[in-house]
């Protein structure tokens, strides 16, 4: 039973998500909101309901499964890729290093901005 009440709040909070996305036209795809309006409920409650733990748990389990279809894309748009080869490696290359060099400036200006509080 908890996990019929875990998967029903996890679809809930999604189908929430959903109809705010549709219905006021919001550029955010329904599943994040429905990450933001679970993340609310979590915080408001203050801890995460045992029966929602035990569902996470679960579909953590068998998270591997998901990545299957996107192997099964990569190996049958393998010449779409490899036309595009270099583009995708310097592309990926340049984001990553660019998505790391941002976290480091945020990281170092809120310790700062942490460590002046502190100590005030």
């Amino acid at each position: 039973m908890p996990l019929i009440i875990g998967m029903s709040v996890l679809l809930g909070c999604q189908f929430l998500g959903e109809l705010l996305s549709r219905g006021l036209a919001i550029p955010v795809p329904g599943p994040v909101l429905g990450m933001v309006i679970l993340l609310v409920g979590l915080l408001v409650n203050g801890q995460v309901p045992d029966a929602l733990r035990k569902t996470g748990e679960g579909l953590l389990r068998y998270l591997t499964l998901l990545f299957v279809p996107a192997g099964v894309g990569l190996m049958v748009h393998f010449g779409l890729i490899r036309a595009d080869f270099w583009t995708l490696v310097i592309t990926l290359v340049l984001s990553t290093a660019i998505t790391l060099a941002v976290t480091a400036k945020v990281l170092d200006w809120s310790a700062r901005r942490y460590v002046g509080r502190k100590g005030q």
